[in-house]
């Protein structure tokens, strides 16, 4: 078990116990079911909602359950008035005699195995706080509403929750998300609460739900920003001397207002403010009057003799081929302005001079790669209208090649570094798509070795040799952004390719091999969203925090650089999303609050020099339990993700674990010693409401494979992982490290669009026999399919009439007209659309051996890898919280 058994130092503390979860909130008054604890006789009902105080207090008492412990009736009545909506049981066991755990209940081998899935302590894990319960209020209240974000205000909806957000003088959630919506005032205060201080931007996401695009302004129009620490106009300037001057949040400077665009003031705001987005928006758009080179693309064929021999070149010269044909008749016309240009490799670079005064495409041989020079220049880019027929030419010839005569392995090394003289000479950025087909190997330096496996220095395993960092700089100078896609089986021990693509913005995308009709279909899938995806180049992200705080640390996919309030990124898109950190300096002022702004400036496809500015203005209070209270589970999940999962290229991993567990261990014993507002047994647990999930989000990212490997996890699958997973949004990242499971209707009866949207907990205990379930994370999608399901269910949805006949693995869903089936591809549908890369199906019947791919998504079971479950971490997390209290 990697959570080690500690005994209790506390000479009350609470027994090995079953956590008692509470009814739904409503409006946070105060009130407390009656509940009938396993074992207990049935027919007990919920009290109807007592009135009282609001409060965030979430407290389940902890009740003796399983092998070797005395069965106890523990009996639920509704709270005095003073208690402010906590559970407190009439009955408490503190005995320190019923301690010593005397029987432990192992998990099964097999997810399916067993009726019912217990902790090693007794505790029922159904009865534990749920994420699908919180996500379920959440929708409750803000489904189908308008959230207004004005400064300092509240905790807005969740990420996955469908509502309109709607700018008031605050970027909403969509860009900027805070671990707290109210900082504490004092350094001391945040220090004591082990709450982060931190927002998670994602500065180019999209609107949803009919929200208003972010609006565009020219340089010219807009009220100039800060002179003094160059922050830009916002609502977070304060006006002073009837508009002659602006008092600056980020630096505390006062700015003079030029005499031509100077307006006068009323109650504090410009008399203009509303005409202009700068001064009532959060979020608005700066467009400059010069234009730069717009974006090309770059496509890199292997052409490798192992490549010819695989077979898969030829579909990839056709797919290339269907791309360039949409480009140039599509229903947008830049898209057919759109420069593109075409190598081949193998161990040579071969250049295609593309020019239409040629009767046919020249090819031009570079074998001196070691100092690489273009021959030409002219004719290796040209708009997709005049070069298409010409470029298709060449690719219906590739497979044709002999592959005797061709190199027998390909470097996507000298593809990038092709690439980027190409765009160097052509002083513009763009997309390099490189299509690997021979396994990949490892490039040293002449100077000596830097790989992973070739160095005499210890290094993690998730650090990039000196030769990727240093083509990774080139290439974030340039704009270049390489998205690759392998097509082979890489070798153990073999070099990883994945650290060039990542570090400029773009994706590493393997398939198994292009001879099935699913990786073709994926295959196809990616390659239009990589085409079709706005991407900015040449990205500088500049943070701005109130001058009483600093940033500390920046989290996400890119180089880090000194300078922690300044990331320089190749490319980014409306996924990326990344993470900022920040300390106190001194004390906040409680009236002003505490102003954080975001300033992108980028190169848009088509050229125009852009900046993007995202500011919020947040609440800050001298009470700690104000910062507990407007802080949200999965931002702070979000946030340790990508804080950890950086700390990785240099830290160890049991120490990254380690810290995780006693980061939230001191947050629970902050907020059940200073904030708790009434008076609790050691046997209760105590959870701030906002965050009453947070242990079960923790202990995912605890015993995730890239933070704790498994005996099956290969070295490039947690590299992959850990990249892809280091830049998602918080939507993502919290669908990943809990997984969507939604229940499927068998009754062709009752097969609506919104029964599709039952879902159930990650335990097995929750997957019947006689159902189907879809599983969604944003990087796999598994319908697992119970040995009891009907017939015609089957018959339904694959077209085959009995269990036994169906086979496990991926699969494309058959077209069938009939409610069933056509549901269910409208839902798969919907959550592609979330995910940033094709998603392939994975059917699993139970009773399969690879039913172990389901075991890693039920992340509040046992995991695969050796991971506690969730009720086994949340019982140590409640007993050392009470030693840190005791202590």
């Amino acid at each position: 078990m990697e959570l080690p058994v500690t005994n209790p130092a506390h000479p009350g503390y609470g027994q090995h116990v079953q956590h008692q979860s509470q009814q739904p909130w409503t409006d946070y008054k105060s009130w407390a079911p009656v509940l009938s604890p396993a074992g207990s006789p049935p027919g007990m009902s919920s009290n109807p909602p007592q009135s009282g105080p609001a409060d965030m207090n979430a407290v389940w008492s902890l009740s003796s359950l399983g092998s070797g412990y005395p069965q106890q009736t523990t009996c639920w009545t509704p709270s005095q008035s003073h208690c402010n909506g906590v559970f407190k049981p009439v009955q408490d066991v503190t005995s320190p005699t019923q301690m010593a755990p005397q029987g432990i209940i192992s998990q099964p081998t097999s997810p399916m195995s067993s009726p019912k899935l217990e902790s090693r302590y007794g505790m029922d894990p159904q009865l534990l706080p749920s994420v699908v319960q919180v996500l379920g209020e959440d929708r409750a209240q803000w489904e189908g509403k308008v959230f207004f974000s004005e400064p300092h205000s509240s905790v807005p909806p969740l990420s996955t929750t469908v509502c309109t957000l709607e700018d008031r003088g605050n970027a909403t959630a969509r860009y900027v998300r805070c671990t707290s919506y109210s900082f504490p005032v004092e350094q001391q205060l945040a220090q004591q609460s082990h709450l982060p201080l931190g927002a998670i931007l994602c500065p180019l996401a999209k609107p949803e739900n009919q929200e208003q695009s972010v609006p565009v302004c020219e340089t010219q129009k807009c009220v100039r920003g800060c002179v003094e620490c160059g922050a830009f106009m916002s609502p977070a300037m304060s006006w002073q001397d009837c508009g002659q001057r602006f008092y600056c949040p980020f630096c505390g400077k006062l700015t003079e207002v030029p005499w031509q665009s100077y307006q006068p003031t009323n109650k504090g705001q410009r008399i203009d403010h509303e005409k202009k987005p700068e001064l009532s928006l959060g979020s608005y758009e700066i467009v400059e009057t010069q234009k730069g080179e717009p974006a090309v693309l770059l496509l890199a064929v292997d052409v490798s003799a192992t490549a010819i021999r695989s077979g898969q070149l030829d579909f990839v010269c056709q797919q290339l081929c269907s791309l360039l044909l949409s480009l140039d008749g599509g229903e947008d016309a830049d898209q057919s302005d759109l420069r593109v240009g075409l190598m081949t490799y193998d161990s040579r670079i071969h250049l295609y001079d593309l020019s239409p005064t040629l009767s046919r495409p020249h090819m031009m041989v570079i074998t001196d790669t070691d100092q690489l020079e273009l021959p030409v220049r002219e004719g290796l880019l040209l708009p997709v209208k005049e070069c298409r027929q010409t470029i298709e030419s060449i690719l219906q010839q590739l497979p044709l090649f002999d592959a005797e005569t061709q190199e027998s392995s390909g470097s996507h090394y000298l593809s990038i570094s092709a690439a980027l003289k190409i765009l160097q000479a052509a002083n513009c950025p763009g997309m390099l798509m490189v299509f690997q087909s021979s396994p990949v190997t490892e490039i040293l330096d002449k100077k000596g070795s830097t790989g992973f496996f070739t160095s005499s220095k210890p290094e993690s395993i998730f650090q990039a040799p000196d030769s990727s960092t240093s083509l990774a700089k080139a290439c974030i100078s340039q704009g270049c952004s390489v998205q690759m896609y392998v097509f082979s089986q890489q070798d153990v021990g073999g070099a990883w390719p994945g650290h060039i693509p990542f570090l400029t913005g773009g994706k590493l995308i393997c398939y198994n091999s292009l001879q099935s009709e699913v990786e073709r279909t994926r295959f196809c899938g990616d390659l239009m969203m990589s085409v079709n995806t706005e991407m900015a180049y040449k990205a500088q992200l500049r943070v701005f925090v109130s001058r009483e705080l600093r940033v500390s640390g920046c989290y996400g996919a890119f180089l880090a650089s000194t300078d922690s309030r300044c990331v320089a990124m190749a490319a980014l898109d409306h996924h990326t999303a990344l993470a900022f950190e920040f300390i106190h300096n001194k004390s906040l002022d409680e009236i002003r609050g505490v102003a954080i702004q975001a300033v992108l400036s980028y190169s848009s496809s088509r050229g125009e020099q852009r900046t993007r500015v995202h500011t919020v203005t947040l609440a800050c209070s001298q009470n700690l339990l104000d910062t507990f209270r407007t802080s949200q589970a999965e931002t702070l999940l979000t946030f340790y993700c990508k804080k950890m999962y950086c700390a990785a290229l240099e830290t160890s991993l049991q120490c990254l674990r380690e810290e995780l567990q006693m980061e939230i261990t001191e947050t629970l014993a902050c907020y059940r010693k200073h904030c708790c507002t009434t008076s609790v047994s050691p046997g209760q647990l105590v959870l701030p409401q906002f965050l009453k999930v947070m242990p079960v989000y923790i202990n995912s990212l605890r015993k995730s494979e890239v933070l704790l490997p498994g005996l099956r996890s290969s070295v490039h699958y947690r590299l992959q992982l850990r990249s892809l997973t280091v830049s998602m949004d918080t939507r993502n990242t919290a669908a990943h490290f809990y997984p969507l499971v939604l229940l499927l209707p068998v009754n062709t009866e009752r097969c609506s669009a919104s029964c599709f949207e039952s879902a159930v907990r990650c335990s097995a205990f929750n997957l019947k026999s006689d159902s189907l379930y879809l599983l969604y994370s944003p990087l796999i999608l598994l319908l697992w399919v119970g040995s009891m399901v009907p017939p015609l269910a089957l018959t339904l949805l694959f077209s085959v009439s009995s269990f036994s006949s169906l086979i496990s693995g991926e699969i494309n869903l058959p077209v069938l007209d009939n409610p069933l089936s056509v549901n269910l591809r409208n839902l798969i549908i919907k959550l592609q659309s979330y995910a940033a890369v094709t998603l392939k199906l994975k059917v699993v019947k139970e009773g399969d051996s690879c039913e172990e791919s389901l075991q890693r998504l039920l992340v509040e079971d046992k995991s695969p890898n050796g991971g506690a479950s969730y009720a086994d971490f949340l019982f140590h997390l409640h007993v050392n919280s009470l030693r840190r209290i005791a202590g």
